[in-house]
């Protein structure tokens, strides 16, 4: 037995001092951001450009690895499997690691797979309205459905996603009664809203602007804050008619579990260099992104908080996609 214990305790010994090492020299080969969705989207051009920048910082190179499918679970197996050495990260959505593990029962199983590094960016959706029906407000809106009940139809590019729960939860609030018609991707859904098939949406800035800036539709409410939609002139829901009102969609980076803690403050600290970088704000604002540092203990912090308040929308809603 002492034999025993002692081979143990050298044993431990020993790979604390390799992970030492490893962190001491990290990183001593290219990094990879694994991001769970298609190349030209909007957390493509995100990653890509943290990336650039890190990249410099760190003196490696930081590779983007699109995997998108499964709403995030071929990106999310990839990182199970990956050496938990900081060298693989995940480039993730909140729908990644919050919103998709809850309705499909993983969600604890997913956040013991991740250590939080830091918050990248938010983007709070716009919510806009068919300019067929006249309404300009978001009080208009709820006037509007409460004058013509079971008539309101509030699109989504589907069943589970934050526009999707963004909108019951304004149905709850508002105490409206409104259809949700679920689509297989944006850009029908948009086609569809431009033409007044459906009435109201909650999407990202960058894929409504063009219709926006032509009329097509009438954007009446941002569900958190943001500065480019302050310059536009389009109000907080929460200032508008909906006190309680607020969510946003964010991007944030994660390491597999078991990663060493001094390599994900080596990150950390490199990531908050790289979101200062005022260059950084500047190409992404106009993309209805804004830059958000955090440390990783916060971004952990935000994961629950978000975890808690939409498992209440989904069960309120009885949503569930599995």
């Amino acid at each position: 037995m002492r034999i025993s214990m002692r081979f143990l305790g050298a044993a431990i010994a020993a790979l604390s001092i390799t992970s030492a090492v490893q962190a001491q020299s990290f990183p001593s080969k290219p990094l990879s951001f694994i991001v769970p969705f298609a190349a030209g989207g909007p957390a493509d051009l995100v990653a890509r450009e943290v990336a650039r920048l890190m990249s410099e910082d760190l003196g490696k190179p930081v590779v983007v690895e699109n995997q998108p499918g499964g709403s995030g679970v071929v990106a999310l197996n990839s990182m199970n499997r990956a050496t938990p050495d900081g060298h693989t990260l995940l480039f993730a959505a909140s729908g990644t690691v919050v919103i998709h593990p809850l309705l499909t029962g993983k969600f604890d199983e997913i956040t013991k797979q991740l250590m939080p590094v830091s918050l990248i960016s938010t983007s709070p959706h716009v919510l806009v309205v068919t300019s067929k029906i006249g309404v300009k407000s978001v009080k208009g809106l709820i006037e509007y459905a409460k004058a013509n009940p079971g008539k309101l139809n509030f699109g989504s590019a589907g069943t589970g996603g934050a526009a999707h729960l963004g909108m019951e939860m304004f149905k709850s609030q508002a105490n409206i009664d409104a259809v949700h018609i679920p689509y297989k991707g944006t850009s029908q859904v948009i086609a569809d809203l431009a033409s007044g098939e459906v009435q109201a949406l909650f999407s990202s800035m960058p894929s409504l602007k063009p219709l926006i800036d032509r009329g097509a539709v009438v954007a009446i409410g941002m569900s958190g804050p943001s500065a480019g939609a302050e310059k536009m002139g389009i109000p907080e829901i929460s200032k508008a008619g909906l006190a309680e009102f607020g969510y946003t969609t964010w991007y944030g980076l994660f390491a597999p579990t078991g990663t060493p803690q001094e390599t994900v403050n080596k990150l950390n600290a490199a990531l908050k260099k790289v979101l200062e970088n005022p260059a950084l704000a500047q190409k992404l604002s106009p993309q209805g992104l804004d830059v958000r540092y955090s440390t990783p203990g916060a971004l952990g912090e935000l994961v629950k908080t978000e975890a808690a308040a939409w498992s209440k929308i989904i069960k309120a809603a009885a949503i569930s996609i599995k």
